[in-house]
């Protein structure tokens, strides 16, 4: 049992430390920089510990740049007030992701372009084969270490955990928690200690400093993910710049 609780908490950290890291921090917004030969090692670090939920960087970046520019509005590809439950609303985001990540649609001109693209990968990572792969890699694992029957019933989280990642940040970041800022939408915090989702639901935060690396603005926050980011800036890994942009709260507001 050990063996399983260990391998479901690194599978849920890593991927989506890598979805908000690499696809989210990077790839949509360039909060960072890297070298072309560290970007290789994260995009086929994204792909591995993603797997079956790995997402095509390009679709990702467009489909998040997006949201934020009708965040909770019509045209918004995964707000909560456009649909009727949490399903309805991933299988939303599911077709558009499927348009741009196969080319079946071209995005507007603003949000093209500025992502990092291994066409390659991407294509692997796609491909029906590749996924029921990871499934079968996962349900060895299982078979190997599981004590009991039922600790089998986890399996399928581990290949949609993607879509259960994208359905706790976007539905409940949008409906539940705390307001800092008033963005003229419905982005809240819904964690002031997210080690949940290594910082994707400070929604309120981001959305107000969208280009801050640090997702966390008051001093009981903490954003996990900013704080490997430190890191890897310090061991020249990534580049955070002299001066990052960083969320300050100057007046706290009174909704919750």
């Amino acid at each position: 049992m050990l063996a399983i609780a260990l391998f479901v908490v690194a599978h849920w950290t890593l991927s989506i430390f890598f979805q908000t890291f690499f696809l989210h921090r990077y790839a949509a917004h360039r909060m960072f920089t890297m070298s072309k030969a560290w970007e290789r090692v994260m995009y086929v670090a994204a792909y591995v510990f993603m797997g079956p939920s790995f997402l095509v960087p390009r679709a990702y970046a467009v489909l998040h740049r997006m949201h934020h520019a009708y965040s909770d509005t019509p045209k918004d590809p995964h707000s909560p007030n456009n649909h009727s439950g949490v399903a309805a609303m991933m299988w939303a985001t599911r077709q558009t992701y499927h348009g741009l990540s196969h080319r079946e649609v071209e995005p507007e001109a603003k949000f093209d372009g500025g992502y990092p693209e291994w066409k390659a990968l991407d294509r692997l990572s796609q491909s029906w084969f590749m996924r029921i792969a990871f499934g079968a890699l996962y349900v060895g694992f299982y078979l190997a270490f599981a004590t009991a029957w039922w600790q089998l019933l986890i399996v399928p989280i581990h290949w949609l955990m993607g879509p259960i990642h994208g359905a706790i940040v976007n539905w409940c970041g949008h409906r539940y928690g705390y307001k800092n800022f008033d963005n003229g939408d419905d982005s809240r915090n819904t964690l002031p200690f997210d080690f949940v989702t290594m910082g994707e639901l400070f929604q309120n935060n981001h959305h107000k400093f969208g280009m801050s690396p640090n997702f966390a603005a008051r001093p009981f926050e903490l954003d996990p993910t900013y704080q490997v980011m430190r890191v890897l800036h310090a061991v020249g890994i990534i580049d955070l710049g002299p001066k990052p942009q960083v969320a300050r709260v100057p007046t706290v507001i009174a909704e919750q």
